[in-house]
């Protein structure tokens, strides 16, 4: 005689767990035969699990570290371009291209979406002429198509693949969404102004207050919406290098006095899709000093 159990898991699979291909959050019903035992899985529930978002973005990427290629220099052979394949085109180092790869990674997209990096002081020329004419990252291949331009390629990603939705639909919050995708160039240009040494501290200081400001809207996360979405993403590959160049160049402290920007970078850090793009901080720095000439 088979008796039916219904059971309720919620919580985080252990890496020991055989459903560690997937680690993230559970909020549904498995089902599992046992000799006596079945456990069922109301179809309703596993609906409810999928829809989950904010919850599950920061676990989702796979938790085996992924094998990075080299990027791809102007002696490099092509891809089979348009072969069914869907490819994301970045650089390492750029944050713009960041930005879409932590959206495939937080979406769980690292073994539908492959990787191509790019090495843009040395692009190959069959990147222009056969993939992406602006010759720019990131863009992304998919049903034989090539799309381009950053906050655009991450609402396409969330739109057009499984995994956790990264937008609300709170009117409110997607309306306040709109409003700081458009700021983002508002808030780097005078950051990167002081950092070159032709704006202000002050100047600088002002865009980060807008930071600390926009985080206190809503208070059911410490996340720009309350729950991890795709403004934190757009922000994410810049905020983490103005940080350190910020402090280790012009011993500014950027969290100094907005405790909210503090605990988003703090959260921030523990969301393993970002981690899996970011660079050693040494490096960054370095980077943008040779960028703005900066001085020790």
């Amino acid at each position: 005689m088979t008796t039916t159990l219904k059971v309720s898991f919620r919580g985080i699979v252990p890496t020991s767990s055989p459903l560690k291909s997937r680690p993230h959050v559970l909020d549904s019903l498995y089902i599992a035969k046992f000799p006596n035992t079945t456990i069922l899985c109301p179809p309703k529930l596993r609906l409810q699990a999928k829809a989950t978002r904010a919850s599950l973005s920061a676990t989702m990427a796979t938790g085996v570290q992924e094998a990075l290629p080299p990027a791809l220099t102007s002696t490099s052979d092509p891809p089979s371009i348009f072969d069914g394949k869907t490819r994301l085109y970045i650089s390492y180092t750029c944050p713009f291209a960041q930005r879409a790869w932590i959206a495939r990674n937080c979406k769980g997209l690292e073994e539908k979406i492959e990787l191509v990096p790019i090495n843009l002081q040395d692009r190959p020329s069959w990147y222009k002429e056969r993939v992406y004419p602006p010759n720019k990252v990131p863009s992304l291949e998919h049903n034989n198509e090539v799309k381009g331009e950053s906050l655009d390629l991450i609402r396409y990603i969330d739109s057009n693949f499984e995994g956790p939705s990264l937008f609300p639909d709170d009117p409110a919050k997607r309306e306040f969404a709109e409003e700081l995708f458009t700021y983002t160039d508002s808030f780097s240009k005078p950051v990167i102004s002081f950092f070159k040494g032709e704006g202000t501290e002050a100047a600088a200081g002002a865009a980060f207050d807008y930071i600390e400001t926009a985080l206190s809207k809503f208070e059911d996360g410490p996340f720009f919406l309350g729950q991890f979405s795709l403004v934190d993403i757009a922000y994410a590959p810049f905020i983490d290098r103005f940080q350190h160049f910020a402090l280790d160049v012009k011993k500014y402290d950027i969290t100094a006095g907005r405790p909210k920007l503090a605990a988003w970078i703090e959260e921030m850090n523990k969301n393993e899709g970002f981690n899996k793009t970011r660079r050693d901080p040494k490096e960054l720095v370095e980077s943008y000093k040779k960028r703005f000439s900066a001085k020790d």
